[in-house]
């Protein structure tokens, strides 16, 4: 057994392919690792070997969102697995998150994999909060019809690049009511418009702005990847709070449903707090059926 820190670009390839096998629904590229890492304020990407080949997998985080835990991924091949290396991940990000002064982890599993979820009870972590997963397949419907309420109108961020602004007004408000969301830092301006909305994954094109006269009021985002080429993954759809139960977020995701059909992708995927009603019935008007979600653990260091 041996766990060694990524060192370059060869040795994250190798962290990712092992992440994109165990997770292949959450299937990213390098190039969306590279803006993740840009984002935190540490990471720590780990591969584990047993006689020279890669088995598995360790991502660990601290974000400055939740600069007080850790959060993690451990992956290890299906065939590969009750070996040792899950154990080896799980103490060397232990021994990393203990030497910067932190002592909790928030880990996550895939709500179908049973076999991850007992790896992580039995080590003492306990479930924090669940994202029910859904899924759209476009060829399967028409898009619908977008009717924003009287006086607003939906863009695009491209066409609008000065709302960003107003769209971080929307996050401020958005963000905090947002269940599993509520105990986040925001950050500055700068540092949301760097790592929140201008990543690898983000493009202004494929980002929707409501927009009462020249007052922002609500956008909607997706997260796209080379590495799913059909597939379009939904962000936050946001709305401030004096505009909400007028139908701006239904007029949001009529438009991203009209423009991802038009610009040939095949499925649209999300996850919501299973506690978030008012989207979670928003996705199932729209046609949205369950798909894998996931479920956020928080544990001690091994």
């Amino acid at each position: 057994m041996e766990i060694v820190s990524c060192t370059d670009e060869a040795d994250e390839q190798a962290s990712l392919d092992v992440y994109n096998e165990v997770w292949p629904h959450d299937r990213i590229g390098l190039a969306e690792v590279h803006s993740f890492k840009a984002s935190v304020v540490d990471h720590l990407d780990l591969i584990a070997r047993i006689e020279g080949v890669v088995v598995g997998s360790g991502f660990a985080a601290i974000q400055p969102q939740r600069p007080e835990l850790v959060f993690v991924l451990i992956t290890v091949l299906a065939g590969q697995r009750r070996r040792g290396a899950g154990t080896a991940l799980y103490e060397a990000i232990s021994a990393w998150t203990r030497e910067r002064g932190l002592d909790e982890l928030e880990a996550v599993v895939a709500d179908d994999d049973d076999e991850s979820l007992a790896f992580a009870l039995r080590r003492g972590f306990v479930e924090d909060r669940r994202e029910k997963g859904v899924a759209l397949r476009l060829a399967e419907i028409e898009p619908p019809p977008v009717e924003p309420p009287p006086g607003v109108e939906i863009v695009s961020w491209a066409e609008r690049p000065e709302a960003a602004r107003g769209m971080y007004e929307v996050a401020i408000e958005a963000f905090p009511d947002v269940p599993g969301w509520e105990n986040e830092l925001m950050e500055p301006f700068e540092g949301w418009l760097a790592h929140d909305m201008t990543g690898s994954g983000d493009r202004p094109e494929a980002t929707f702005v409501a927009l009462a006269g020249d007052e922002v009021v609500g956008y909607a985002k997706f997260a796209l990847t080379d590495a799913q080429p059909t597939t379009a993954h939904h962000d936050l759809t946001g709305v401030k709070r004096a505009w909400r139960g007028r139908g701006v977020a239904r007029a949001l995701k009529a438009t991203q449903i009209a423009w991802a059909k038009a610009n040939g992708y095949e499925e649209l995927r999300t996850r919501n707090d299973e506690r978030n009603a008012p989207i979670r019935k928003l996705n199932k008007e729209f046609g949205y059926r369950p798909a894998i979600g996931r479920i956020y653990l928080r544990g001690p260091l091994a």
